[in-house]
């Protein structure tokens, strides 16, 4: 598994989100995603979003994903990337 498929996958399940992922080890991974989806929804309902993108690859290919799921507006507060 490698960051670009996972960042392929979130992408492709969450139209209009901005993605970034990272995992050089090939076997943990950082995610990133900024989403309008999120807007109303607490971080556990924002990480199951994007688990859902993922499917069976977590706890198998995927072994560990760190999430960070902000909507625009917490994004562009928190002056990140």
């Amino acid at each position: 598994m490698d960051a670009d498929t996972i960042h392929h996958l979130i992408a492709q399940g969450m139209p209009g989100a901005t993605v970034h992922v990272d995992g050089p080890d090939g076997v943990h991974f950082d995610a990133l995603v900024v989403s309008p989806s999120f807007v109303g929804k607490l971080p556990l309902a924002r990480h199951r979003m994007v688990y859902a993108t993922l499917g069976t690859l977590m706890g198998n290919e995927i072994h560990a994903l760190a999430l960070r799921t902000l909507t625009p507006d917490e994004h562009a507060a928190a002056g990140l990337r």
